[in-house]
């Protein structure tokens, strides 16, 4: 687990190029499927635990509505979906980089098959040597 949070803060601090990319495109790819997820399967549920009927109706009335002005409100209760939206994705694109990561790896780690002219040149180093 601390390997997991050292490797996600050196994402989220460092990155390059490349991992830029693919976020960007990965997190708009799965930013309306998160964003659903949260708003109409977990919301929910937190709503019902918390014994309210909508959380992200929650908000703190700094002023109320007066005429045709509206309310003025912290709305506490959107903010905290907007939150949960942008923790799963950042984790969804953490998980993809580290598969992109691992299979980078796998294939540095593969030797390199010698070409002919590889294999020529060190048969004729060696007859050289001798």
């Amino acid at each position: 687990m601390k390997n997991f949070i050292q490797e996600f803060k050196a994402f989220a601090l460092k990155g390059n190029v490349f991992d830029l990319a693919i976020a960007i495109i990965i997190g708009s790819a799965f930013g309306k499927i998160i964003a659903s997820f949260v708003a109409d399967v977990f919301m929910p549920v937190i709503s019902l635990l918390m014994g309210n009927n909508n959380i992200t109706e929650l908000k703190i009335v700094l002023k109320e509505a007066v005429g045709e002005t509206p309310e003025l409100a912290i709305r506490y209760g959107l903010f905290i979906q907007t939150f949960i939206d942008f923790i799963l994705i950042a984790l969804v694109i953490f998980a993809m980089i580290k598969m992109i990561n691992k299979m980078k790896k796998k294939e540095e780690a593969k030797p390199a098959v010698p070409t002919n002219e590889e294999i020529l040149l060190t048969e004729i180093r060696d007859l050289l040597k001798k």
